[in-house]
């Protein structure tokens, strides 16, 4: 590494776990300069895209991330996608060190008869339906009165209040004007919540499930006989102040006067129930669950005995998969890039030089911001290590910025910056104020764009007809 040169790396993903590495890296100390490429139009990934609407108070994550970006000492670099416009090797060729935080954007499978029934759906495509991701189709099948969400955390939740919310207490939130007019004509009226284990051994945050008791004409239902709770169940009250929470909010429904329950839809929450089967001819007729229950230490066994619930729809919520990136390696088993504290492992299980990993690609969809942060502490960590040691270099004499620019604008790739981003950001601010006031002082702060096209043509400062999905 030159001494009158700046490091020049490359972070793939511009979610928070990309801005959060590439913040640690500009203030780690190291002369470096720093290009942040994100595969869509706009950055911030699942924070923009897997948060449902109606959590503003969790969208303020993105004003730490703005902040970070406004600086200017990260490039942002929208619309470039990994396998697409470039490869791994243009990066290498053009970049000292490149950080992959991809995130996992698919679906956890759930092998269980029927699940490829029609009126099956992996939760994170709802959800980015519902959050007006640019690649995914306009329009989703909201036809059943009766739906099961299997999954036991907060997306589960989320997949459950969006279908049994109605649609004028969205109308606040930045919720796209196509999913409006989708969940206007659903004719839900059940949405059954499945968890094979018990109610202290759910993932639910205690904030989201708190807002769920407080949905406008929305109840929620939970049966006494789900209430278990053994040695595991009481020593995780005991120590876990959330758990404590959530537990109480829960038993605190059971003492809900059944006549009270007069709302036109219901959330109801069924604990020791473990999914076995879908069933159906051609579509989604019912689940099947098998009770279980409690063991000693928190964990459960099947009962052996089955009950069906008549539903028309499925919605698994039982983790997210990573993406495999083209070019890397890739271990199918955990959804992850294999690594050693974010050094990327070749096939061969040595270390590819210059390359790393950070966030749900480099550990798995588990944890929130927090361990976010210390994931990517640890990963520049390694990257300062491996500078300092002369081992980082790009593959060309092309290197940095201007070069990939250059490369990217041979190829005629339509990418955004960071400017742009901030042109579209006023734009859907501007189609949010058109709306004026929705009642009771209520404004609509923002309404996403979210047809790709017009995105880019904005972000860009071109001519666009202005369609919006």
């Amino acid at each position: 590494m030159s001494s009158t040169k700046p490091l020049s790396v490359a972070v793939v993903g511009a979610g928070p776990a990309g801005i959060y590495a590439s913040d640690i890296l500009a203030k780690s100390g190291l002369d470096v300069s720093i290009d942040l490429f994100e595969k869509l139009p706009a950055p911030y990934g699942l924070v923009r895209y897997g948060v449902a609407p109606d959590h503003p108070r969790i969208k303020q994550i993105i004003v730490a991330l703005y902040k970070i970006l406004q600086r200017g000492d990260i490039r942002l670099i929208g619309n470039v996608e990994v396998g697409k416009d470039v490869t791994v090797e243009d990066l290498r060729a053009h970049y000292d060190a490149v950080i992959f935080s991809t995130g996992s954007d698919d679906d956890a499978p759930l092998p269980i008869p029927g699940i490829d029934l029609d009126g099956s759906y992996g939760a994170s495509k709802f959800v980015f339906w519902y959050d007006g991701h640019p690649d995914y189709p306009r329009t989703w099948p909201l036809e059943a009165e009766q739906v099961a969400v299997i999954g036991n955390g907060n997306v589960a939740l989320d997949v459950a209040r969006i279908l049994a919310k109605h649609v004028e207490d969205l109308m606040p939130t930045e919720i796209p004007e196509n999913v409006v007019e989708g969940l206007k004509a659903s004719p839900v009226t059940d949405v059954h919540v499945f968890g094979r284990r018990g109610p202290a051994q759910v993932k639910f945050s205690p904030l989201e499930l708190r807002e769920l008791g407080k949905v406008p004409d929305v109840d929620v239902i939970v049966y006494e006989e789900d209430f278990d709770f053994d040695e595991g169940s009481e020593e995780a009250i005991r120590t876990s102040n959330q758990t404590k929470q959530v537990v109480k909010t829960l038993v605190d429904w059971t003492l809900k006067d059944p006549a009270e329950c007069t709302a036109s839809r219901r959330i109801h929450l069924h604990f020791f129930h473990r999914p076995v089967e879908l069933i159906g001819t051609d579509k989604v007729e019912a689940i099947r669950t098998e009770r279980t229950e409690l063991v000693g230490d928190g964990t459960v066994r099947g009962t052996g005995e089955f009950i069906d619930t008549p539903v028309q729809a499925v919605y698994r919520a039982v983790g997210y998969y990573g993406c495999e990136v083209p070019g890397l390696p890739f271990d199918s088993a955990r959804g992850v890039i294999p690594n050693d504290e974010g050094r990327v492992l070749g096939e061969d299980g040595e270390v590819m030089p210059g390359i790393y990993a950070t966030g749900w690609i480099k550990r798995g969809p588990v944890g929130l911001i927090g361990s976010t942060k210390s994931d990517a502490q640890q990963t520049i960590g390694h990257l300062v290590e491996d500078a300092e040691a002369g081992k980082l270099h790009a593959t060309s004499d092309a290197i940095g910025h201007e070069a990939m620019m250059a490369d990217l604008d041979a190829r005629g790739v339509r990418y955004t910056t960071w400017q742009g981003w901030e042109l579209l950001d006023a734009y859907e601010r501007e189609l949010g104020e058109t709306y004026g006031e929705l009642g009771s002082g209520k404004t609509r702060e923002r309404v996403k764009v979210v047809e790709r096209e017009t995105m880019t043509a904005i972000a860009r400062g071109e001519d666009h007809d202005g369609r919006l999905y």
